[in-house]
Formats: C-alpha cells, structure tokens, sequence
C-alpha cells in the first residue's frame, strides 16, 4: 500500500497524542514500571522514544537545509544524555521533543512533502518524507504499546498505524528473524489478517521471507493484525496474545513462530 507523506505525518500526530495523554496521567512511581521491552522500564521507553525524537529532528532539519545527516557522534551524545535523565525527565522531556519533532513535519508545505529527500543513515540512499516519517511512526506505534502493555496486558498496536506499518513487515521479517530456532525445519505458512483484512505468505526457510499466499500451505495463521505485527517484532509472548489467533497444521506451533522472531 502506498501511503502519502499526509496520511503518515497524520498519525504520528495521533500517536504523539495518544502517548503523551497516557504518560501525562502517570504517577512518578508508574515511570519505573515494568513495559513491554524487557529490558526497560517506562522510562526508558520514553528516553528511547525522546531521544530518537531528537535524532530525528536533527536529520530532518539537516534534509532541510542541505548539510545532510548529523552523524553517528550527534546519535551517541544524544543518547548519553538521555541515559543520564531521571525517570521524570525522561517523561517531560519525551513530550516536548516528539512534540516537536510532529510539529516539524507538519509544517512542511506541500511540495516538500512530496520533494524533500532525507538522509537516515542507515538506508542506501535519502529517502522521501512518507519513508522517513514511517519508519518513525514504527518505533512509535511498538513502544506506545510497550508503555500501555505494561499497565494492560490486552493493549494492542494503536490502530491507526497499523495499515502503515504493514508494508515494513516484508523487510522486518528478513532482518529480525531467527530461523534456525526451527532446527532445519521449512514451512510455508498462509497468514489470514484482520482489522485491516489481508492476505499473504510466510515462507519459513533458511531465511524468512514474506510474500504471496502459497497454493498449498503448510498452515494457516489466522490473527489480528496488529499482532501480526507485534509477532514479527517479538512482542508476542501468550498472555499478549488474543484469543482469536490460531495456526492450523503440524509444520509449526505457535510457540516455533516466537523463537523465529525473538524481538529487535
């Protein structure tokens, strides 16, 4: 699916806003709360979530004014500093700098919308501001959900994003993937979406790659989609799982599918 610079800067602003109303309600104690990135508490999201705010900014302003992408030195410093912030100013600080960083694409006229090129630092060549702001809106959407899961257990990638971030998940799979937890093992799965409905294939090899349905499947994932996607960024373990998803036949079992993803 292609989607416009527009639609995408739209909802990282109903992300931005969906996050900061949450974290706005939070006790100081809620900061040091468990998430769903094992290895962070709630604050910690948010420093991640800032300081990539920050980082981002950079690059845009760099697109913006020609001198091109800040570097992995801007990148290092930005995040010591975050590191060092208490709990509380990493909330407070999360929700001026993706404030600020959503107000920044928003102001972007239209022909920039469509011209701009940016320059990540980590893709071939610059991209357009729809690639650029939708690999934003991917770090986003999963630690939204990392901070609300850590206080409700059936949160779900907010919806909104979810039709965006499907065309990522091709390219998540292949990188993110781990597929010698099937100890030799091959299959071919049809994965069957819904909320937004969608068709397609999971090809599980000596890589993993994610394509068309097969003419004679091996199973048949059935899920939400937004657990699809949660299932290929390594957010999926049992009690965050729905009841409604299900995998047909003995190729593999759902529990297989959460070691070939393990998380990024």
């Amino acid at each position: 699916m292609a989607v416009s610079a527009d639609h995408v800067i739209s909802v990282l602003r109903t992300g931005h806003d969906r996050l900061a109303a949450f974290v706005r309600k939070l006790a100081p104690g809620d900061l040091t709360h468990s998430s769903g990135a094992s290895a962070w508490d709630v604050s910690q999201v948010l420093s991640h979530l800032g300081s990539g705010a920050e980082i981002n900014l950079a690059t845009l302003r760099g697109a913006l004014a020609g001198t091109g992408n800040p570097g992995a030195d801007f990148n290092k410093s930005t995040w010591a500093r975050w590191d060092a912030m208490s709990p509380a100013d990493r909330a407070d600080g999360f929700l001026a700098s993706d404030e600020a960083l959503v107000a920044a694409y928003e102001e972007l006229d239209g022909p920039t919308r469509a011209e701009l090129r940016i320059d990540l630092g980590f893709t071939p060549q610059p991209v357009d501001v729809a690639t650029a702001g939708t690999f934003r809106l991917s770090e986003l959407a999963f630690h939204v959900w990392d901070v609300e899961v850590g206080f409700d257990a059936t949160a779900g990638i907010f919806p909104e994003a979810v039709p965006v971030l499907q065309a990522l998940m091709p390219m998540y799979a292949g990188f993110s993937s781990n597929p010698a937890a099937l100890d030799g093992r091959h299959a071919e799965l049809a994965v069957e979406l819904s909320d937004p409905a969608a068709s397609l294939g999971l090809n599980l090899g000596e890589t993993v790659t994610v394509g068309t349905t097969p003419d004679k499947p091996d199973g048949v994932l059935t899920a939400p989609a937004e657990w699809w996607l949660r299932l290929v960024a390594g957010r999926h373990a049992p009690e965050h799982t729905p009841a409604s998803v299900s995998l047909t036949g003995d190729a593999v079992r759902l529990d297989d599918l959460r070691r070939v993803f393990p998380g990024f």
